[in-house]
């Protein structure tokens, strides 16, 4: 597995029934099952032809029975009494969309936002959901990684904190300073060509954002 798989692994806790929601090769299936941490895998995915190669990795588990396969959108389909869901590698806004369709909300989510992690956790709060871990990591390029819990209160996240993550703001790692500084250097190469008055106040006031998180501390 990459790295970025191997983290996503490692967050998500031991459970008796687990759900890779979009699974792609089946990596982290195969892995949940190899290593003791589930007892029973769902895999779906909305494409047939990528439903395969998940399919043809795990036809041994699929024989015992402790691997169900399912072309579906989302969670449409998926046992209701699944402990632990993972969704990763997809938009935020497609994630929010899995979620809002579902026909019943999972125990335990990890969620891995290629974008609009922001409006993925205003969502998680609104559904009821307490987030347990926030944070970015780096693998060829920057992800954001949650780790979701149906019910556990969670003390109400700032702006900042909703942008940003609470955990990356708490600890500060390597990782997340280094994409702050990358972002703002991004940002302000981008000032120069900018023509429209309102988009450049939009971009100014983000360096400024992230300047104010970079050197806060």
């Amino acid at each position: 597995m990459t790295k970025r798989l191997e983290r996503i692994f490692s967050e998500i806790p031991a459970c008796k029934s687990f759900a890779d929601v979009g699974c792609d090769h089946g990596f982290i299936a195969e892995a949940m099952l190899k290593g003791g941490k589930c007892d029973y895998v769902t895999i779906s995915d909305i494409s047939e032809p990528s439903l395969q190669k998940a399919k043809k990795l795990l036809y041994p588990y699929l024989q015992k029975g402790t691997v169900t396969a399912i072309c579906t959108d989302g969670l449409k389909g998926v046992d209701c009494a699944t402990e632990a869901v993972l969704i990763a590698g997809m938009g935020g806004e497609e994630i929010i969309k899995i979620l809002l369709e579902s026909p019943f909300l999972p125990p335990i989510l990890v969620l891995q936002p290629m974008k609009n992690v922001d409006k993925v956790r205003k969502e998680l709060f609104a559904l009821g959901y307490g987030i347990e871990k926030d944070y970015l990591f780096y693998d060829k390029k920057y992800y954001n990684l949650l780790v979701c819990r149906l019910g556990k209160q969670c003390e109400e996240y700032s702006e900042k904190e909703l942008i940003f993550g609470r955990d990356n703001l708490k600890y500060r790692s390597d990782d997340f300073m280094l994409y702050l500084t990358r972002e703002i250097a991004l940002m302000e190469g981008c000032l120069p060509f900018i023509e429209s008055p309102t988009e450049l106040d939009a971009v100014s006031a983000r360096i400024k954002l992230f300047k104010e998180v970079l050197y806060e501390g």
